[in-house]
């Protein structure tokens, strides 16, 4: 180091007592790493004076949000259906104790619900990190936040995103595509609307999560984890070239159109500059012309694999009409009537939005205005395209009705900024009606060459179905390196994709495409109907007959199955017809471990707590039945014995064999203190006791659930005791089972984190909006 480099840095720590650089996280509040960072850009007010997307007289307002603190919300899985139990949990303890709080003399805010999100299901606070570490009550509330997020029944989610998955309107039955998914946040959301019926263990629907980047597809599959759905699968494509799929249906193989696709694509990310402080810095008019491009690609291959009569949600988090309404106009431009936007004012009351612009400008990153493409210079098409600029016919742009698209602005409603449109698809994309279907496998390269200079930017040869949703004459896509026979089912196929289905094996790519994604995925192989594996599991736990062995898959060829997983049909379906098109990261949710110890009392699979709601409605033995008393000795003790049980479970244990078991707690309608929600717990039966096996953030939910708390406190030791007594709170505290423990060490690794913004691997301030905010 330089002489006067060290002068420097001596000089800094005489101020402030620390070296350079290493500053207390409470100087710098909520902002806490970015303090140095001054919240102003002239280019950023100028270009949205100038776009005038705020409405007049608002633009201080707006400004002055912006620069505010983002408010952490959470939103409780509303699937489940103990979130009524959650939400009474919160209202009645922590909201009430937060509301009449003093922190350094100032009343602290209490959390209020969002009021466009249904149910009360989405709540908001202002409280920073610096407050929370500030009061033993708020600590409390913080980890009770930790502990219920981490097990899948609160999400911390910027109120903002979570909008799109509430405007596709998903049902049980549709058939979901999340083009640009990672981090997850959204994809949880339509993972809880899937499962809306926890009565149904197998919903006809499912959810293919996609993101470009393979590191954070694990990111993706940790978000999904937690809600414990067969019927998510997360694959890892360019969305702007993601594969179409096959299914089949009825003996006959058919291309899978989706019911709802969610495309939330990446941008600029100028709205997220509350929760992102470096986009104040980083935020010039060349990030959305970069952009512009690749979203009208993924948008547009997005509406190709969309079913006729169904829905895709188009959104960003940026508030620049060129990354929203541009792309909008475009895609409406290149259907020829095909797409519509539907009117979505409705379908969230009380939410405050603009209505989208149906005129705007084109900046160069000169910083030079530009109103049409006539008087872009030809030294400037590079860098603007003709899509950038609205309509120039009144007619065309009176009937594409862009007042329909929604804009949030920050200052209404105390959000992040965010643009969202929906579109509503009523008969195939002119470009899959022009041209016939493939049949031969010499492709007539004259054809396909005046075809391809027919289609704009960003289109594609794809044929689809037929409006009526016959089969036999649906034309189908040829994509870039398939050969016909792959894009039509009609043609003969050489490869006998048969083969793959009779090993029931989906495999990972070839090898070398292996190394073009990064990681190396085992192959997800399903068992067999005949498979040895099944019989001690069918006679251990009597089985229904209706159990679908078929859905049940490893993640090896060979040896000693570790664990088994279940999918739903239709993904088992997708799986096995589609191996070498795609590549799955995660898919499945783990049901049964192997347990050695176990084959010496007729099954050497004992059951998962991830999977036991999945399992559940098909076992017919080895289910005990407790009481809420029964929940907190189970749960606080290491290995309580049967006499410590209430006389009715006590009498249920003795009566079975050693082994795993299903302990299951039934609500009370007259007892109202306790919960009104079932809880099913995987456990173990040994000689004289019982023993929960449930991992850690699950056994302080359940316990929450029955007036039992546990906290840590600031040195570390855990303090415990019930609600409404205080008894054993060492022994409450302490007694948490050490299988719980055991269970997070053994479970499997997901991958590599990543950061929290989206990005298609374009461009580094490409974000979504999905991310934490606390």
């Amino acid at each position: 180091m330089g002489r006067k480099n060290r002068n420097r840095q001596r000089a800094q720590q005489n101020r402030d007592g620390r070296p350079e650089g290493k500053r207390n996280r409470d100087d710098a509040g909520w902002g806490a790493g970015y303090s140095e960072i001054i919240k102003e850009n002239k280019l950023f007010e100028h270009y949205y004076t100038e776009l005038k997307i705020v409405p007049e007289g608002e633009f201080e307002q707006f400004m002055e949000a912006m620069r505010e603190p983002l408010p952490a919300t959470i939103r409780i899985t509303g699937y489940k259906s103990h979130a009524k139990e959650i939400l009474h949990t919160l209202k009645e303890k922590y909201f009430k104790e937060v509301q009449d709080l003093e922190v350094d003399g100032q009343k602290i805010e209490a959390p209020q619900p969002l009021s466009w999100y249904p149910d009360e299901l989405a709540w908001h606070t202002n409280l920073s990190r610096k407050i929370l570490r500030k009061s033993p009550l708020l600590e409390k509330f913080h980890q009770f936040l930790v502990s219920e997020t981490e097990s899948g029944n609160i999400s911390r989610q910027e109120a903002v995103s979570m909008i799109p998955p509430l405007l596709l309107k998903i049902e049980p039955q549709h058939k979901i595509l999340d083009m640009c998914a990672a981090p997850g946040s959204k994809t949880a959301q339509l993972i809880e609307m899937l499962h809306s019926d926890m009565d149904v263990p197998f919903p006809e629907g499912f959810v293919i999560a996609n993101d470009v980047d393979n590191k954070r597809c694990y990111l993706l599959v940790h978000q999904a984890k937690r809600l414990n759905s067969p019927c998510i699968m997360v694959v890892n494509h360019d969305a702007s070239s993601i594969p179409r799929l096959h299914f089949d249906q009825d003996g006959k193989k058919e291309v899978l159109f989706y019911d709802r696709i969610l495309c939330d694509v990446p941008c600029s990310g100028d709205g997220t500059m509350r929760k992102n402080i470096d986009v104040w810095k980083k935020w010039t008019t060349s990030n959305s012309l970069h952009l512009h491009g690749l979203q009208i690609r993924i948008a547009v291959r997005g509406v190709e694999q969309l079913a006729v009569g169904g829905r895709m949600v188009y959104s960003t988090c940026s508030l620049n009409p060129i990354e929203d309404e541009a792309v909008i106009a475009a895609l409406l431009e290149k259907s020829e009537g095909a797409l519509e936007l539907a009117d979505a004012s409705a379908d969230l009351p009380g939410l405050k939005y603009m209505p989208g612009v149906t005129s705007w400008k084109v900046m160069s990153k000169e910083g030079q205005w530009f109103s049409v493409w006539s008087e872009v210079p030809a030294s400037r098409h590079t860098q603007i395209r003709p899509t950038m600029f609205p309509p120039t016919d009144p007619e065309k742009l009176a009937n594409m009705k862009l007042e329909r698209c929604m804009r949030i602005l920050p200052h209404h409603q105390n959000t992040g900024g965010f643009f969202v449109a929906v579109l509503v698809k009523k008969e195939p994309m002119p470009w899959n009606r022009r041209y016939p279907k493939l049949r031969n496998k010499e492709v007539n390269s004259s054809r396909e060459a005046a075809a391809a200079e027919e289609l704009q930017e960003g289109e594609s040869l794809a044929d689809v179905p037929p409006a009526d949703g016959s089969s036999t004459d649906a034309p189908v896509e040829a994509l870039e390196g398939e050969t016909p026979a792959e894009a039509n089912p009609s043609v003969p196929d050489t490869s006998d994709p048969s083969e793959v289905k009779k090993d029931h094996v989906c495999g990972p790519p070839p090898p070398k495409k292996m190394k073009l994604f990064g990681f190396k995925e085992d192959p997800f192989v399903f068992l067999t109907e005949d498979d040895p594996i099944f019989s001690p599991i069918q006679a251990f736990y009597d089985l229904s007959p209706d159990f679908p062995k078929l859905n049940v898959l490893t993640r090896t060829r060979e040896g000693k199955k570790r664990n088994l997983y279940m999918v739903s049909k239709e993904l088992r379906n997708v799986l096995l017809n589609n191996s070498e098109r795609m590549k799955v990261i995660n898919t499945g949710v783990k049901v049964w471990s192997r347990n050695t110890d176990g084959e010496q009392f007729g099954c050497a699979f004992r059951l998962a707590q991830e999977g036991i709601y999945t399992l559940c409605p098909y076992i017919r033995a080895r289910i005990i039945k407790i009481s809420v008393e029964d929940v907190k000795v189970l749960l606080t003790q290491e290995n309580p014995f049967f006499s410590e049980l209430g006389d009715d479970a006590h009498t249920q244990a003795k009566k079975l064999e050693m082994g795993s078991i299903v302990l299951r707690y039934l609500p009370d309608p007259q007892d109202l203190d306790a919960p009104q929600c079932p809880i099913d717990l995987c456990g173990w039966r040994g000689k004289t006791s019982i023993r929960a096996f449930v991992s850690r953030n699950e056994c302080l939910h359940y316990l929450r659930m029955v007036g039992v708390e546990v906290f840590r406190d600031k040195q570390g030791k855990r303090n415990g005791g019930s609600t409404e007594t205080q008894e054993g709170s060492t022994e409450d505290a302490e007694g948490l089972s050490r299988e719980a423990d055991l269970l997070e060490k053994e479970g499997e690794e997901t991958g590599p984190n990543s950061s929290e913004c989206n990005t298609n691997g374009t461009d580094p301030v490409s974000s979504t909006c999905d991310g934490p905010t606390s």
